[in-house]
């Protein structure tokens, strides 16, 4: 009987893998490329499915879930991948009981994001596997199959994407749904999940004994897959850049690693041995190539293609085959991002503005405010970094002997993801800096999802909603002010009169985001 067929964007496919696949459980924090994973997902009834606070806390509640036998899907962007980092670590450790996956969603180019870190190095680095789709169909099998070598070798599941797999389409195969084989329910086992020190040595040489069965198990691989051709070149390469090489050189040897950490080294040096000359072809950083030459294989990879932005066959081909140095690019203009018309953010920043007060900046839709013509946002780091920033402006006008004021701006969901901690912190230290709190109802930039300061889960229930006033006055903030952003002119009184006195304030904008029906 023939498989019904379905064109699927990665994301998509993600989604649908986690449903095959026996997956009872998903966790998120919105972030592009990767927050259509829980959108879809939550079109399918046998997930529970839930937007987590932040990152760290999403796979912490898939590491409950997966000790309790549930199979397990948790997904975010690169850079939440930091923020997830501590509990990631001695996950491998502890290992599972129901598979868990972890999609880290890469984006080389930085479309949607503050670096283009690569995101490969955390596999290495937490000595956990790694699967790395080239499309659609793979996204769906890899993500099913990433599930069972969880269960197989007791240990967390990295599943690395980039932007052009999450949000390209191709033909997938669908298939019934596979049934748990998981015995459902927390099983008392200090030994393994009690990361005491004592504990923790063993599990530190249980780790290792892990990988070493992990690495004869990418050898036999079944994805990890050799094309010989022509001899003259043979290519190592990995994920979307695999489809760019079979464009660039279709007549040429490939080998296409899936797994690639920990990496089939048997496999490469056979590889190597049949060809005359080894490209290693991949984005961003040289994490293969480096790992190739230190077995001694003799291979040329960034000496040829870039190591900085996303590729393309036209970034390859013009990087490998001479281009004629006389023609012209042809220019584009760029049209820069702005505010949506009648957007709540916007008339805070004609405020600061005019009023041209140092502002510390954060990741959302005021980000913006950084543009012309309000050029009223001078620092952007991370998520939650706006309020540990204006504390360390802070300290240097201390310093200084200047009694100057500072601004920090966040976002509703991006101060309950981590900004909590910075104001108190704040507080706590005694610093003098007004926050302000944009307070829109959703969680904008990546497409409106619900935090909890919306008052509705994820599949739309009704639940608590956070009341932001209550929250910074028990962190310790005695100035707090609810405002309509819309008027200006009440706005610009209380920036001025806060900016002026000492300690901590806050202000709160009330304004749902214009897109919100």
């Amino acid at each position: 009987m023939q498989k019904e067929k379905a064109l699927l964007s990665g994301n998509e496919a993600i989604a649908r893998g986690a449903w095959e696949g026996g997956c009872q459980a998903a966790t998120a924090y919105p972030g592009t490329p990767s927050t259509e994973i829980l959108e879809n997902v939550l079109k399918y009834p046998d997930i529970n499915a839930q937007w987590s606070v932040n990152e760290k806390v999403a796979l912490e509640v898939a590491a409950g879930a997966s000790y309790s036998g549930v199979r397990t899907l948790v997904s975010m962007k690169h850079v939440g991948v930091n923020v997830a980092a501590d509990p990631l670590f001695t996950l491998a450790y502890t290992g599972v009981k129901g598979g868990l996956v972890l999609i880290s969603a890469d984006d080389p180019g930085m479309h949607s994001s503050q670096n283009e870190q690569d995101n490969r190095h955390y596999a290495r680095s937490a000595k956990i596997p790694m699967l790395e789709p080239s499309d659609s169909r793979e996204a769906l099998e890899f993500t099913k199959m990433g599930f069972k070598i969880s269960e197989q070798f007791d240990i967390p599941v990295l599943l690395r994407t980039t932007t052009r797999i999450n949000h390209t389409q191709t033909i997938v195969e669908l298939s019934p749904r596979e049934s748990n084989p998981q015995q459902i329910g927390f099983d008392k086992n200090d030994p393994k999940y009690v990361m005491l020190p004592a504990y923790a040595i063993a599990r530190r040489k249980s780790l290792e004994e892990r990988l070493a069965k992990l690495k004869e198990f990418s050898e036999n691989f079944a994805f990890n897959l050799e094309e010989i051709q022509e001899t003259d070149i043979g290519i190592i390469t990995s994920g979307i850049s695999y489809m760019y090489a079979k464009e660039v050189f279709p007549q040429k040897s490939i080998l296409k690693l899936s797994m690639t950490w920990p990496l089939p080294e048997n496999k490469i040096r056979a590889f190597s041995r049949k060809v005359k000359r080894v490209l290693v072809l991949e984005e961003l950083d040289p994490f293969l190539e480096k790992e190739v030459l230190s077995m001694g294989i003799s291979v040329e990879g960034k000496s040829i293609f870039p190591s900085m932005g996303e590729l393309s066959a036209e970034i390859i081909r013009n990087s490998f085959f001479p281009v004629d140095q006389n023609i012209t690019p042809e220019k584009v203009v760029l049209r820069p991002p702005a505010f949506c018309p009648g957007c709540p953010h916007e008339p805070v920043f004609i405020v600061l503005s005019e009023m041209g007060l140092p502002v510390m900046g954060d990741i959302g839709c005021y980000t913006m405010g950084a543009l012309a013509p309000y050029n009223a946002l001078n620092a952007c780091l991370d998520m939650g970094a706006s309020v540990g920033m204006a504390q360390g402006v802070s300290i240097a006008h201390r310093i200084a002997g200047k009694k100057e004021p500072v601004v920090a701006v966040i976002g509703d969901s991006t101060f309950l993801h981590s900004g909590i901690t910075g104001l108190i912190n704040m507080v706590y230290n005694k610093q003098n800096a007004l926050v302000i709190i944009l307070d829109n109802r959703t969680t904008a930039m990546t497409g409106a999802q619900e935090n909890p300061g919306t008052g509705k889960t994820a599949n739309g229930e009704e639940t608590f909603r956070v009341d932001f006033a209550q929250l910074v006055k028990a962190c310790g903030v005695e100035r707090v002010h609810t405002v309509n952003p819309y008027k200006k002119e009440p706005l610009r009184e209380i920036i001025s009169r806060e900016t002026q006195m000492d300690g901590v304030s806050v202000i709160i904008t009330d304004k749902k985001c214009v897109l919100i029906k």
